[in-house]
Protein backbone atom coordinates (compact mmCIF):
# COMPACT_ATOMS: atom_id res chain seq x y z
CA UNK A 1 0.00 0.00 0.00
CA UNK A 2 1.38 3.44 -0.94
CA UNK A 3 1.70 6.24 1.61
CA UNK A 4 -1.05 8.15 -0.21
CA UNK A 5 -3.43 5.19 -0.11
CA UNK A 6 -2.71 4.71 3.60
CA UNK A 7 -3.83 8.22 4.52
CA UNK A 8 -7.34 8.84 5.74
CA UNK A 9 -9.45 10.62 3.15
CA UNK A 10 -10.68 14.05 4.25
CA UNK A 11 -14.46 14.09 4.78
CA UNK A 12 -16.34 16.51 2.50
CA UNK A 13 -19.64 18.33 2.64
CA UNK A 14 -21.00 15.67 0.28
CA UNK A 15 -20.19 13.01 2.89
CA UNK A 16 -22.08 15.00 5.51
CA UNK A 17 -25.09 15.40 3.19
CA UNK A 18 -25.13 11.68 2.40
CA UNK A 19 -24.93 10.72 6.09
CA UNK A 20 -27.66 13.21 7.05
CA UNK A 21 -29.87 12.27 4.10
CA UNK A 22 -30.23 15.95 3.18
CA UNK A 23 -29.27 18.21 0.32
CA UNK A 24 -25.87 19.86 0.14
CA UNK A 25 -27.62 23.26 0.27
CA UNK A 26 -29.27 22.45 3.61
CA UNK A 27 -25.98 21.21 5.04
CA UNK A 28 -24.23 24.38 3.83
CA UNK A 29 -26.86 26.60 5.49
CA UNK A 30 -26.36 24.77 8.79
CA UNK A 31 -22.57 25.10 8.58
CA UNK A 32 -22.81 28.81 7.82
CA UNK A 33 -25.30 29.46 10.62
CA UNK A 34 -27.96 30.70 8.22
CA UNK A 35 -31.65 30.91 9.14
CA UNK A 36 -34.56 28.94 7.63
CA UNK A 37 -33.27 25.59 8.91
CA UNK A 38 -35.38 23.69 11.42
CA UNK A 39 -33.91 22.72 14.78
CA UNK A 40 -34.47 19.07 13.89
CA UNK A 41 -32.56 19.36 10.60
CA UNK A 42 -29.77 21.28 12.30
CA UNK A 43 -29.39 18.53 14.92
CA UNK A 44 -29.27 15.82 12.21
CA UNK A 45 -26.59 17.70 10.25
CA UNK A 46 -24.48 18.35 13.35
CA UNK A 47 -24.65 14.65 14.25
CA UNK A 48 -23.56 13.76 10.69
CA UNK A 49 -20.64 16.20 10.90
CA UNK A 50 -19.50 14.53 14.09
CA UNK A 51 -19.89 11.02 12.67
CA UNK A 52 -18.00 11.51 9.41
CA UNK A 53 -15.34 13.73 11.05
CA UNK A 54 -15.88 16.71 8.78
CA UNK A 55 -13.51 19.66 9.27
CA UNK A 56 -14.14 22.94 7.46
CA UNK A 57 -11.63 23.64 4.67
CA UNK A 58 -10.26 26.92 5.97
CA UNK A 59 -8.02 27.47 2.96
CA UNK A 60 -10.98 27.31 0.59
CA UNK A 61 -12.98 29.68 2.78
CA UNK A 62 -10.10 32.14 2.90
CA UNK A 63 -9.70 32.03 -0.88
CA UNK A 64 -13.36 32.88 -1.28
CA UNK A 65 -13.51 35.68 1.31
CA UNK A 66 -9.98 37.04 0.68
CA UNK A 67 -9.47 36.90 4.45
CA UNK A 68 -7.09 34.71 6.44
CA UNK A 69 -8.92 35.29 9.75
CA UNK A 70 -5.50 35.58 11.36
CA UNK A 71 -3.90 38.59 13.05
CA UNK A 72 -0.14 38.85 13.50
CA UNK A 73 1.39 39.85 16.85
CA UNK A 74 4.78 41.28 15.89
CA UNK A 75 7.23 41.49 18.79
CA UNK A 76 10.36 43.46 17.99
CA UNK A 77 12.47 41.91 20.75
CA UNK A 78 15.03 39.10 20.96
CA UNK A 79 13.63 35.64 21.64
CA UNK A 80 15.15 35.62 25.14
CA UNK A 81 13.31 38.80 26.14
CA UNK A 82 10.07 37.55 24.60
CA UNK A 83 10.15 34.71 27.14
CA UNK A 84 11.49 36.80 30.06
CA UNK A 85 9.27 39.89 29.87
CA UNK A 86 5.90 39.37 31.65
CA UNK A 87 4.47 42.47 29.95
CA UNK A 88 4.80 40.89 26.53
CA UNK A 89 3.00 37.80 27.82
CA UNK A 90 0.19 39.92 29.30
CA UNK A 91 -0.21 41.90 26.07
CA UNK A 92 -0.30 38.62 24.13
CA UNK A 93 -3.03 37.22 26.39
CA UNK A 94 -5.13 40.37 26.11
CA UNK A 95 -4.77 40.41 22.33
CA UNK A 96 -5.64 36.73 22.03
CA UNK A 97 -8.73 37.06 24.26
CA UNK A 98 -10.27 39.66 21.93
CA UNK A 99 -9.29 37.86 18.72
CA UNK A 100 -10.50 34.49 19.98
CA UNK A 101 -13.92 35.94 20.82
CA UNK A 102 -14.08 37.27 17.25
CA UNK A 103 -13.01 33.89 15.78
CA UNK A 104 -9.61 35.17 14.66
CA UNK A 105 -6.35 33.27 15.10
CA UNK A 106 -3.35 34.97 16.71
CA UNK A 107 -0.02 34.41 14.92
CA UNK A 108 3.10 35.35 16.93
CA UNK A 109 5.99 36.78 14.91
CA UNK A 110 9.19 37.51 16.86
CA UNK A 111 11.79 39.79 15.26
CA UNK A 112 15.27 38.95 16.52
CA UNK A 113 17.44 40.04 13.57
CA UNK A 114 17.50 41.90 10.25
CA UNK A 115 16.91 38.55 8.56
CA UNK A 116 13.74 38.12 10.63
CA UNK A 117 12.57 41.57 9.53
CA UNK A 118 12.95 40.70 5.84
CA UNK A 119 11.32 37.30 6.28
CA UNK A 120 8.35 38.66 8.25
CA UNK A 121 7.83 41.56 5.84
CA UNK A 122 7.62 39.05 2.98
CA UNK A 123 5.20 36.93 5.02
CA UNK A 124 2.95 39.94 5.60
CA UNK A 125 2.98 40.80 1.89
CA UNK A 126 1.82 37.23 1.19
CA UNK A 127 -1.58 37.93 2.74
CA UNK A 128 -1.25 35.35 5.51
CA UNK A 129 -2.67 37.76 8.10
CA UNK A 130 -5.44 40.35 7.86
CA UNK A 131 -3.82 42.81 10.26
CA UNK A 132 -1.13 43.20 12.89
CA UNK A 133 -0.50 44.32 16.45
CA UNK A 134 3.07 45.63 16.85
CA UNK A 135 4.97 45.64 20.15
CA UNK A 136 8.21 47.55 20.78
CA UNK A 137 8.42 49.46 17.50
CA UNK A 138 11.73 51.31 17.23
CA UNK A 139 12.86 54.36 15.34
CA UNK A 140 13.69 53.39 11.77
CA UNK A 141 12.01 50.02 12.15
CA UNK A 142 11.55 48.38 8.71
CA UNK A 143 8.56 46.29 9.78
CA UNK A 144 6.44 49.25 10.89
CA UNK A 145 7.30 51.06 7.67
CA UNK A 146 6.47 47.99 5.57
CA UNK A 147 3.11 47.62 7.33
CA UNK A 148 2.31 51.30 6.74
CA UNK A 149 3.29 51.03 3.07
CA UNK A 150 1.06 47.96 2.61
CA UNK A 151 -1.88 49.72 4.23
CA UNK A 152 -2.37 46.69 6.47
CA UNK A 153 -4.76 47.30 9.40
CA UNK A 154 -2.45 47.76 12.37
CA UNK A 155 -2.18 49.03 15.91
CA UNK A 156 1.04 49.73 17.80
CA UNK A 157 1.36 49.11 21.53
CA UNK A 158 3.27 52.25 22.40
CA UNK A 159 3.65 55.18 20.04
CA UNK A 160 5.41 54.84 16.67
CA UNK A 161 8.20 57.40 16.65
CA UNK A 162 8.64 57.93 12.91
CA UNK A 163 5.59 56.32 11.24
CA UNK A 164 2.65 58.67 10.78
CA UNK A 165 -0.98 57.70 10.54
CA UNK A 166 -0.77 54.38 12.41
CA UNK A 167 -3.21 53.64 15.22
CA UNK A 168 -1.70 53.11 18.66
CA UNK A 169 -2.58 52.44 22.27
CA UNK A 170 -0.25 53.20 25.14
CA UNK A 171 0.34 55.04 28.40
CA UNK A 172 1.76 58.44 29.33
CA UNK A 173 5.29 57.28 30.10
CA UNK A 174 6.54 60.81 30.78
CA UNK A 175 3.92 61.54 33.44
CA UNK A 176 4.26 58.09 35.04
CA UNK A 177 8.07 58.28 35.26
CA UNK A 178 7.88 61.81 36.62
CA UNK A 179 5.34 60.77 39.26
CA UNK A 180 7.32 57.82 40.66
CA UNK A 181 10.62 59.73 40.59
CA UNK A 182 8.96 62.56 42.52
CA UNK A 183 7.66 60.03 45.04
CA UNK A 184 11.18 58.65 45.44
CA UNK A 185 12.51 62.17 46.02
CA UNK A 186 9.93 62.67 48.77
CA UNK A 187 11.61 59.91 50.78
CA UNK A 188 14.60 62.24 51.25
CA UNK A 189 16.94 60.86 48.58
CA UNK A 190 19.39 63.41 47.22
CA UNK A 191 21.58 61.43 44.77
CA UNK A 192 19.18 59.67 42.44
CA UNK A 193 20.28 57.83 39.32
CA UNK A 194 18.48 56.03 36.53
CA UNK A 195 19.09 52.79 34.68
CA UNK A 196 17.49 53.74 31.38
CA UNK A 197 16.73 51.44 28.48
CA UNK A 198 15.29 51.25 24.98
CA UNK A 199 16.12 54.85 24.06
CA UNK A 200 15.43 54.00 20.42
CA UNK A 201 11.70 53.83 21.13
CA UNK A 202 9.07 56.03 22.71
CA UNK A 203 8.78 54.26 26.07
CA UNK A 204 12.49 54.50 26.84
CA UNK A 205 12.80 58.10 25.68
CA UNK A 206 9.70 59.18 27.59
CA UNK A 207 10.67 57.50 30.86
CA UNK A 208 14.02 59.25 30.77
CA UNK A 209 12.27 62.55 30.02
CA UNK A 210 9.91 62.10 32.97
CA UNK A 211 12.83 61.27 35.28
CA UNK A 212 14.72 64.37 34.10
CA UNK A 213 11.69 66.62 34.60
CA UNK A 214 11.08 65.35 38.13
CA UNK A 215 14.66 66.03 39.26
CA UNK A 216 14.86 69.44 37.64
CA UNK A 217 18.06 71.26 38.74
CA UNK A 218 19.13 68.15 40.72
CA UNK A 219 19.41 66.08 37.52
CA UNK A 220 22.94 64.77 37.00
CA UNK A 221 23.53 63.19 33.56
CA UNK A 222 26.48 61.23 34.96
CA UNK A 223 23.99 59.26 37.06
CA UNK A 224 22.18 57.90 34.01
CA UNK A 225 23.28 54.67 32.32
CA UNK A 226 21.40 53.16 29.41
CA UNK A 227 21.05 49.76 27.74
CA UNK A 228 19.30 48.47 24.61
CA UNK A 229 16.85 46.10 26.36
CA UNK A 230 14.55 46.04 29.39
CA UNK A 231 16.42 43.11 30.89
CA UNK A 232 17.58 41.78 34.27
CA UNK A 233 21.20 41.78 33.08
CA UNK A 234 20.92 45.49 32.25
CA UNK A 235 19.90 46.11 35.86
CA UNK A 236 22.86 44.19 37.28
CA UNK A 237 25.41 45.87 35.03
CA UNK A 238 23.78 49.29 35.27
CA UNK A 239 23.70 49.30 39.06
CA UNK A 240 27.35 48.32 39.25
CA UNK A 241 28.21 51.21 36.93
CA UNK A 242 26.22 53.71 38.99
CA UNK A 243 27.91 52.59 42.21
CA UNK A 244 31.30 53.05 40.55
CA UNK A 245 30.37 56.54 39.35
CA UNK A 246 29.01 57.65 42.71
CA UNK A 247 29.26 55.41 45.79
CA UNK A 248 27.01 57.90 47.62
CA UNK A 249 24.03 57.20 45.33
CA UNK A 250 20.92 56.72 47.47
CA UNK A 251 18.08 56.35 44.96
CA UNK A 252 17.54 54.56 41.64
CA UNK A 253 14.76 54.64 39.08
CA UNK A 254 14.91 51.53 36.90
CA UNK A 255 13.14 51.78 33.55
CA UNK A 256 11.44 48.40 34.08
CA UNK A 257 10.78 45.91 36.87
CA UNK A 258 13.20 43.40 35.31
CA UNK A 259 15.93 46.05 35.40
CA UNK A 260 15.02 46.92 39.01
CA UNK A 261 15.33 43.25 40.00
CA UNK A 262 18.84 43.17 38.54
CA UNK A 263 19.70 46.40 40.36
CA UNK A 264 18.59 44.89 43.68
CA UNK A 265 20.89 41.93 43.09
CA UNK A 266 23.86 44.24 42.43
CA UNK A 267 23.08 46.29 45.56
CA UNK A 268 23.01 43.15 47.73
CA UNK A 269 26.26 42.08 46.10
CA UNK A 270 27.79 45.44 47.09
CA UNK A 271 26.52 45.19 50.67
CA UNK A 272 23.96 48.01 50.25
CA UNK A 273 20.68 47.75 52.13
CA UNK A 274 17.38 48.48 50.40
CA UNK A 275 15.64 50.75 51.24
CA UNK A 276 17.83 51.93 54.15
CA UNK A 277 20.88 52.81 52.02
CA UNK A 278 19.38 52.97 48.53
CA UNK A 279 15.73 53.30 47.50
CA UNK A 280 14.79 51.52 44.27
CA UNK A 281 11.70 51.95 42.09
CA UNK A 282 10.73 50.23 38.86
CA UNK A 283 8.15 50.38 36.10
CA UNK A 284 5.40 47.95 34.98
CA UNK A 285 4.13 46.20 38.16
CA UNK A 286 4.84 42.90 36.46
CA UNK A 287 5.47 39.58 38.19
CA UNK A 288 9.08 40.74 38.65
CA UNK A 289 7.89 43.28 41.22
CA UNK A 290 6.54 40.57 43.51
CA UNK A 291 9.61 38.34 43.13
CA UNK A 292 11.91 41.04 44.45
CA UNK A 293 13.16 41.22 48.02
CA UNK A 294 12.10 43.67 49.27
CA UNK A 295 8.92 43.96 47.22
CA UNK A 296 9.27 46.57 44.50
CA UNK A 297 7.71 50.03 44.38
CA UNK A 298 6.72 50.58 40.78
CA UNK A 299 4.35 52.02 38.18
CA UNK A 300 1.43 49.79 37.31
CA UNK A 301 0.59 49.75 33.62
CA UNK A 302 -2.37 47.76 32.27
CA UNK A 303 -0.48 45.45 29.90
CA UNK A 304 -3.35 43.04 29.23
CA UNK A 305 -5.76 45.92 28.58
CA UNK A 306 -3.26 47.40 26.11
CA UNK A 307 -3.32 44.15 24.14
CA UNK A 308 -7.11 44.03 24.20
CA UNK A 309 -7.47 47.61 22.95
CA UNK A 310 -4.89 47.09 20.21
CA UNK A 311 -6.75 43.98 18.99
CA UNK A 312 -10.09 45.82 19.00
CA UNK A 313 -8.52 48.61 16.98
CA UNK A 314 -7.31 46.19 14.29
CA UNK A 315 -10.68 44.42 14.11
CA UNK A 316 -12.43 47.77 13.84
CA UNK A 317 -10.18 48.75 10.94
CA UNK A 318 -11.01 45.46 9.21
CA UNK A 319 -14.66 46.48 9.37
CA UNK A 320 -13.81 49.77 7.67
CA UNK A 321 -13.68 52.07 10.70
CA UNK A 322 -10.92 54.67 10.99
CA UNK A 323 -9.70 55.03 14.60
CA UNK A 324 -10.69 58.38 16.07
CA UNK A 325 -8.69 59.57 17.80
CA UNK A 326 -5.76 57.76 16.24
CA UNK A 327 -4.22 56.93 19.61
CA UNK A 328 -5.51 56.08 23.08
CA UNK A 329 -3.68 56.37 26.40
CA UNK A 330 -4.62 54.18 29.36
CA UNK A 331 -4.15 55.24 32.97
CA UNK A 332 -1.27 54.15 35.18
CA UNK A 333 -0.86 54.25 38.97
CA UNK A 334 1.95 54.07 41.50
CA UNK A 335 2.17 50.94 43.66
CA UNK A 336 4.29 51.77 46.69
CA UNK A 337 6.01 48.85 48.41
CA UNK A 338 9.07 48.28 50.60
CA UNK A 339 11.91 48.90 48.13
CA UNK A 340 11.76 52.66 48.60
Amino acid sequence: MSSHEGRLRRATIHDVAAEAGMSRGTVSRVMNGEPYVSDEARAVVEAAIEKVGYVRNTAARNLKTQRSHAIGLIVLEPHSLFLEDPNIGAILLGTNAVLSAADYQLVSLVIDSDRDSSRVAEYLRGGFVDGVVIISARAGDPIARAVAKMGLPASVVGHPIDVDGMAFVGIDNVAAAKAITSRLMQTGRSRIGMIASALDRDSGQDRLAGFTQALGPAFDPSLVVDFPLYSYDAGVTGMRQLLERDPAIDGVFAASDAIAAGALYALREAGRRVPEDVGVVGFDDSSWALRCQPLLSTVRQPAEALGMMAARSVLSQLEGSVPSPLGSLLETSIVWRDSA
